[in-house]
């Protein structure tokens, strides 16, 4: 907000127009610029694995996909190595998916190349709205931990 041109309301209601879709384009705009070895969905996934083993309705529900796709992307990245199934050693019915070693060296050099372009482009920003980036970074990690407290998905 600009001192007296925008009011708490008007920058409410674009904060919940564009944050997201301009959050998702930086985020594909910034996968696309690597070797492409994964997926956004791919890295989102694996991104997920990070936490540790998971059934695939949680991955489902934290990725916000049908359960068949997931099954489906789940398969395509056990087929490269990336990820692993196991049975629960606590109920034998329950499968669990979980990032493998290569998955994890994949996903750290696709993290990297990102943030090697995205540190480039910030360089080119003004002092002012490097600080209001900064700014706005540690907000959207207090939004979304507000967020995950009410209920949503990691």
């Amino acid at each position: 907000m600009t001192a007296g041109t925008t009011s708490r309301a008007d920058a409410i209601d674009a904060v919940a127009v564009t944050l997201l879709p301009r959050a998702s384009r930086l985020t594909r705009l910034l996968l696309r610029a690597g070797d492409r070895a994964l997926s956004r969905t791919e890295a989102g996934l694996l991104s997920t694995l990070l936490d540790g083993p998971r059934r695939i309705t949680e991955l489902a529900e934290t990725e916000a996909l049908a359960q068949p796709t997931v099954t489906q992307l789940v398969d395509r990245l056990q087929g490269r190595g990336l990820v692993a199934r196991e049975r629960s050693a606590t109920d034998g019915r329950v499968v669990l998916v979980s990032l493998s070693a290569e998955g994890r060296e994949q996903l750290q050099v696709a993290r990297a190349q990102y943030r090697a372009l995205l540190r480039d482009t910030v360089q080119e920003l003004s002092d002012e709205e490097l600080n209001q980036l900064a700014a706005a970074s540690e907000t959207l990690g207090r939004l979304v931990e507000t967020l995950q407290a009410r209920g949503g998905v990691a």
